[in-house]
């Protein structure tokens, strides 16, 4: 882990999770954390433990949805516009930067631009660590599922593509 101090995107998610009253640490990375996989062999963990996060956007309103995935799952996009009530699409980088404030590869569960609807996938929560995106391609984050919940106020939801 590098020593120096945060770039301002992964400065910008530790203030979040200050500001939510938790102490989680962001610890940024030489080797890239930019998918579940890198983030995975970075950290030294399963896949499965890397809890990615997704953006979609709904198709009739507009508006951000995160989805947190375990690294191991594809989303139902399905499933997931039916829990949200309309349909949703993959949102395009531009979409990302502008509603989260974070580029693709660094979208932090906390610290959005615009808060958006927040999506747990419940296979998360069989897990007694995971691991977040905290603002950069680099910086990660651990915390228990419970404690995504809470910092996220996200839904719990059965969301994996079978």
């Amino acid at each position: 882990m590098a020593d120096e101090p945060l770039k301002a995107s992964a400065r910008r998610v530790q203030q979040a999770i200050e500001a939510a009253g938790f102490d989680f640490q962001v610890c940024e990375f030489p080797a890239s954390t930019r998918s579940a996989e890198d983030a995975a062999v970075a950290i030294g963990c399963t896949v499965a433990q890397i809890a990615k996060s997704l953006i979609f956007r709904a198709r009739e309103s507009g508006a951000p949805v995160l989805v947190l995935a375990s690294g191991a799952n594809r989303v139902d996009e399905a499933a997931l516009g039916a829990l949200l009530g309309e349909p949703v699409g993959r949102a395009k980088p531009d979409f990302v930067r502008e509603a989260t404030g974070f580029a693709i590869g660094g979208v932090a569960p906390v610290g959005h631009t615009r808060p958006p609807t927040t999506f747990i996938d419940r296979d998360l929560m069989d897990l007694a660590e995971i691991w977040a995106a905290a603002g950069t391609p680099n910086a990660v984050f651990c915390l228990t599922p419970a404690q995504l919940c809470s910092i996220t106020g996200g839904r719990v939801a059965d969301i994996r593509q079978a």
